[in-house]
């Protein structure tokens, strides 16, 4: 297969090569000798190497045999049930496939790891460094080993270890990742032969629902002007770590900064919102922005030191909503941090604060 897949990738090269010649019709006569000159190379490239790979590969039964089937079946068993965190990964951290130990180690389920960067679940500061070194294993410049910390547990040092391989069906050379975790015990991988009850997810709905009522109550019993601090103060602590919020009538404004302590909260009370990209899409009418390990550091500025507020606040998911009027007019704009350890928003969190939302945007217009 990567044999294949190398082949088709010089083929595609030689054709565009074919039609940059092409082009070189119309140089003056002085210049078509060097341009003669290039396409014999074409050709004698096609003659001399494409064409006796291209024998060779249709010489080759289709899929292999049937051994070799088998084969590659229990070498990902294997993987699978390796005891040792492993994860598969291409030159850009791009995860290709993640096995249960690595998924039980991360907190991550593979099929949401697969497709996404490894770095996405690391700590900000440990990100550069481990796509410099996953690119030079990639490049062939030998094994490396670095320390690295999760997102999901930042206290924990973890130690990955890299090494390039080149499985049959990739086609470039890929690296195996192992993450250990200094000094620690590895966790568990968890295994049930029959499902067990989600004790855990009902408990945070039972809590969502808890808070909807808190929201309900304290909209009705504020008056217009105190509607957005009030909503503010039900969500921080018991839904977010940190709760911004700005008005967004007749200019962007910050009003209101919930931090886990005073002296952080000062960190953003003089920022202005509007250099805050998130902030300013949502007050332009953008809808309900969830966003799990924030891949942008600075999507939601810098603090009053210079630095990304995203890294210094150690954010690990964030809901950056609208308030919006019936009228469609944005009154403000709700943004929601949680960091460190704390589990990230969830799809069924989202919905709900987009339902208070539109209450909180209500409260805010009301009269009387």
């Amino acid at each position: 297969m990567a044999q294949t897949d190398e082949f088709g990738e010089e083929l595609a090269d030689f054709v565009r090569r074919v039609a940059e010649l092409k082009t070189a019709r119309s140089v003056p006569a002085d210049d078509l000798p060097t341009v003669l000159d290039a396409a014999i190379f074409e050709l004698d490239h096609v003659a001399d190497q494409l064409w006796p790979r291209y024998e060779r590969l249709t010489a080759r039964p289709p899929g292999g045999t049937s051994s070799t089937a088998q084969e590659h079946q229990l070498l990902k068993a294997v993987f699978q049930l390796l005891p040792l965190p492993v994860a598969l990964l291409d030159r850009e951290t791009v995860v290709r496939r993640l096995n249960q130990a690595a998924s039980a180690f991360t907190g991550v389920r593979a099929g949401y790891a697969t497709g996404r960067p490894l770095t996405g679940f690391l700590a900000h500061a440990d990100r550069s460094a481990f796509r410099g070194q996953v690119a030079a294993v990639a490049r062939g410049e030998g094994d490396r080993s670095l320390t690295v910390h999760l997102q999901q547990r930042p206290s924990v040092p973890v130690r990955a270890t890299l090494t390039a391989l080149r499985p049959s069906g990739e086609p470039r050379t890929t690296v195996l990742v192992v993450l250990q975790p200094a000094g620690h015990r590895l966790p568990a991988v968890e295994s049930s032969a029959r499902p067990l009850p989600n004790l855990a997810e009902a408990t945070r709905h039972a809590a969502l629902m808890d808070l909807l009522d808190a929201m309900t109550t304290a909209l009705l019993t504020v008056p217009a002007a105190e509607a957005l601090d009030r909503a503010a103060r039900v969500l921080h602590g018991r839904f977010a770590d940190w709760v911004v919020a700005d008005t967004a009538s007749p200019t962007l404004t910050r009003t209101t900064v919930l931090a886990p302590s005073g002296k952080e909260a000062g960190l953003l009370a003089e920022q202005d919102p509007a250099t805050c990209p998130l902030v300013v899409a949502a007050a332009r009418g953008g809808s309900t922005a969830l966003q799990v390990r924030p891949p942008d550091p600075d999507a939601f500025g810098h603090d009053t030191t210079g630095a990304p507020v995203l890294v210094r606040a150690d954010v690990t998911s964030l809901l950056s909503v609208p308030l919006t009027a019936p009228d469609g007019t944005v009154r403000g704009v709700l943004t929601l941090f949680r960091s460190g350890a704390r589990l990230a928003f969830s799809m069924a969190e989202a919905r709900a604060m987009d339902t208070m939302s539109r209450h909180i945007a209500l409260a805010m217009d009301a009269r009387g």
